[in-house]
This record gives structure tokens, C-alpha cells and sequence, in this order.
């Protein structure tokens, strides 16, 4: 038995009818402002607490040389996205729903699963951001913290009354936040320019040096996420245009990409500026950069820094982790909707959906803190964990992403390429083999 052909999902509280110029009239950058909005939803994912782990200690261990694999893993998360844009803007469905009038019942109920355990993964990085930052910020307990992360529901709710668009402009904001701030730390560290350069080329040591491969793959596994896609797919139906003009929707195609790829381009700017701040203050000091609490009280220590030790430079730290950690309820919150929407249709207003999330992300965490005691360790290799089940989920979405986009009755003449699909596949393979071999080192 399959799922009937289904309806777009409402997501009524987010206002998902965002009008947009005629594809023959105003200038480009009139139409971009239109289009730009979905992407900066969507970079958000790429600078959760995992990206902050992995590329400060992509840094610290082996300075600028991992910066190749930041480029790649966004070139290859811009492609993935390029085509879960197509499936929203083309097919006019999301990514849950294409793959459930596809798929037996069973697999369908076993893709939801998984992914709903890939959507509390995406969800304990940010509890756990948020909690760590709230401790560095106000010396306030990590069991404190976490409980008060249920609250974020309240600024989850606040901000969707905003309606879709402002939320856009608010996330939007929070990145350039982040950007600047460690824009400003950077340029007070002073990195050899010279040798950032030199990070951006592959290296043969990233697949011959053990140590340097587990740690690229944690990058990829990191940057690459389940819920980004299924989010990316149902916001580029956000967007109001005339369906049935061909010409209209290969503009709304142009510019939704247009969109992604700037954004996604913020996303890297952010993670090398992490990684080269890791590289240029605690390359050669690994031990002192075992927490995200570490490089927090390293960036204050002139016996780590040296003179670049600033309290401000610790506390914008702390104010940059607090930003990202909050921002991702909110795009955790509609994937989860649109997954749960999609499989199931099942239908809960964004509070409840979001409550229901939290409460069994929490029941996990409370009780591992219970069992070994609340602390930055602890938490941080949970961040750890949660990224190799992102990595364990991400092939079972991957694979029926490049499928569906292959499918001309879903697309039609936007439908993949053949070289696109022999690309997808095997970049989709290469990331399922790297993954596995990041499974093993965790397990």
C-alpha cells in the first residue's frame, strides 16, 4: 500500500506564499532580494556546534592543510542542494512527500524513523551549543542549561509569527553576526596569508595520514546533513509565481540557486574562518583545545595566545556559539515538520512539533549526564556521536534525492543530466564509504 499523491504541506505559521517579479520584469538584483531567503534558512545547518568541533580541531591539529576539504564539502553539499531545490521549485513537492508515493509502506515508515532520529541528532548539537554557551556566558550549570533549552520554543513561536519572510531576514542577520565576529578574531590573530593559500590545495596526506582522513571525513559528515535537503526542498516552494510558465519557473530555478549558492558560500566563509582561527592560535597545542570550553578560555589566556588573549575575544566566542545554537531550533523545527508532514502526514502546529523534539532529545542527554556527570566532555563527544548518526542517515536521502531528480515525470525538462547522475551517485557512494569508515572509528 502506498501513500495517496500528496498536498503540499501548509505550514501555516511560517506564511509559505512569498510573491516574486514577473520573469519579465525589474532588474536582476531586484528578483535576487526576491528569491533570497531559503538559503540563508539552510546555511544556518552548515555552522551547528559539529562544524565548530571539527573545524577548530581540523586547526589545531594540523593548521590550515584541512581548508581543501572545507571547499570540497561545500561544493559537494551546493550540488546536493542544487538538486533539492529542482524537486521543490519543478516538481513543486518536498523531498518527504516525493519519496513517500514512491515507497511500500514499510519503507516509508523505516525512512521516517530514521530520520526522525536524524532530526533529534540535528537537535542535540544545538541543545548542547546552547547549553555549553549559557555556561560560558553566565557561568550558569550545564544541567541548567539544558533544561532552559526547552524554552527556545518560546523564541521558536515568536519568531514564526514573524511570517516567513522576516525569519529569512533575521537568520540572515545572525550569519553576518557570526561572520564578523570571527571576521574580527581572525584579523586579530593574524594568520599568515601565505600559508592559508597553501591549505586550499589537496594535499595526498588527506588519504595517505589516517588521522587527517577520520578527521576530513568528520568535516564532510558535518557539512553534509539530512535535514537540509528536506528543509531546502520544501522552502523553495516558497515562492509565488505562475507554474504554469515555463519561462517563470526556469527563472524561479535560476535565481533559488542563485540563492543557495551564496549562502552556502557564507557557510564556508565561516567554518575556514573557525578552522583558521583553530589553526593560527592553537596549532602546535592540541591538548589545549579539547572542549569548545577550551578554546574559549585559550582565547583569554595570554599563556596560550600570547598577547592576542582578550576577554572580548572569548566572549564574542561564546555570543557566536549562543546566536548559531538558537537559530537552529528554528530550521530543526520546520524540518522536522516537513519530514513528519511528508511520511505520515501527520499535522501538529510548529509548538508541539517543536516541544515533542526537544523533550526526547532531553530524555537521552539528562540521562547520560545522570549516568557519568554533567560535563563539556561528556557533551561534546555526544555532538561527536550525533554526527555519525547524521552520517548513517545521509545516504538513505541522498540516494532517492538523485533518483527523484532523474524521474521526467517529476521534471520534466529540468530533469538530471546524465552526467549529473552519474556525478550524484558516485559522490553519494565516495560520502557513504568515507562515512562508514567514520562509523568504525567511533564504534
Amino acid at each position: 500500500m502506498r501513500m495517496p499523491e500528496p498536498t503540499r504541506p501548509s505550514l501555516d505559521e511560517v506564511n509559505r506564499s512569498v510573491p516574486v517579479p514577473s520573469v519579465y520584469e525589474t532588474s536582476f538584483f531586484q528578483k535576487f532580494l526576491a528569491y533570497s531567503g531559503p538559503g540563508a534558512l539552510v546555511a544556518i545547518g552548515y555552522m551547528d556546534p559539529g562544524n565548530w568541533l571539527t573545524s577548530l580541531a581540523g586547526g589545531s591539529q594540523y593548521r590550515y592543510q584541512l581548508l581543501a576539504v572545507l571547499v570540497l564539502a561545500i561544493l559537494v553539499a551546493m550540488f546536493m542542494q542544487d538538486l533539492a531545490i529542482k524537486l521543490g521549485v519543478v516538481a513543486r513537492q518536498d523531498l518527504a512527500q516525493a519519496i513517500a508515493v514512491q515507497v511500500p509502506t514499510p519503507v516509508r515508515i523505516t525512512l521516517w524513523l530514521l530520520n526522525e532520529v536524524a532530526m533529534m541528532a540535528t537537535d542535540l548539537t544545538g541543545v548542547v551549543g546552547t547549553a555549553i554557551a549559557l555556561k560560558l556566558l553566565f557561568d550558569l550549570p550545564l544541567v541548567y542549561g539544558i533544561l532552559l533549552t526547552v524554552a527556545d520554543v518560546l523564541i521558536v513561536l515568536l519568531f514564526l509569527r514573524f511570517g516567513i519572510r522576516r525569519i529569512e531576514f533575521i537568520v540572515l542577520v545572525a550569519i553576518l553576526t557570526v561572520g564578523l565576529i570571527f571576521a574580527i578574531e581572525v584579523w586579530r590573530a593574524q594568520p599568515v596569508p601565505s600559508a592559508i593559500a597553501r591549505g586550499l590545495v589537496p594535499s595526498l596526506s588527506l588519504l595517505t595520514n589516517h588521522e587527517k582522513l577520520i578527521l576530513s571525513v568528520g568535516i564532510i559528515g558535518a557539512t553534509i546533513m539530512p535535514h537540509n535537503l528536506y528543509l531546502h526542498s520544501a522552502l523553495a516552494q516558497s515562492r509565488r509565481y505562475d507554474e504554469h510558465d515555463p519561462a517563470q519557473v526556469t527563472e524561479a530555478l535560476r535565481f533559488a540557486r542563485w540563492d543557495s549558492t551564496v549562502h552556502l558560500l557564507a557557510a564556508l566563509l565561516i567554518n575556514a574562518l573557525l578552522l583558521i582561527l583553530g589553526g593560527t592560535l592553537f596549532f602546535g597545542q592540541t591538548g589545549q583545545l579539547s572542549s569548545l570550553q577550551a578554546v574559549y578560555l585559550g582565547l583569554k589566556n595570554s599563556a596560550v595566545v600570547g598577547a592576542l588573549a582578550s576577554p572580548v575575544m572569548s566572549w564574542l566566542f561564546a555570543v557566536a556559539l549562543l546566536i548559531t545554537g538558537l537559530i537552529s531550533s528554528i530550521t530543526s523545527t520546520l524540518s522536522g515538520q516537513i519530514v513528519m508532514e511528508g511520511y505520515i502526514h501527520i499535522r501538529l502546529p510548529l509548538w508541539q512539533r517543536r516541544l515533542l523534539t526537544r523533550f526526547v532529545t532531553l530524555v537521552p542527554i539528562i540521562l547520560i549526564g545522570v549516568a557519568v556527570g554533567f560535563n563539556d566532555h561528556t557533551f561534546e563527544a555526544l555532538i561527536v556521536y550525533a554526527q555519525v548518526v547524521l552520517s548513517i542517515a545521509l545516504p538513505f536521502t541522498l540516494f532517492p534525492l538523485i533518483h527523484l531528480t532523474d524521474q521526467p515525470s517529476l521534471l520534466g525538462n529540468h530533469v538530471n543530466r546524465r552526467f549529473t547522475v552519474i556525478l550524484g551517485y558516485g559522490l553519494t557512494a565516495v560520502i557513504t564509504v568515507f562515512n562508514l569508515q567514520l562509523l568504525l572509528s567511533v564504534i
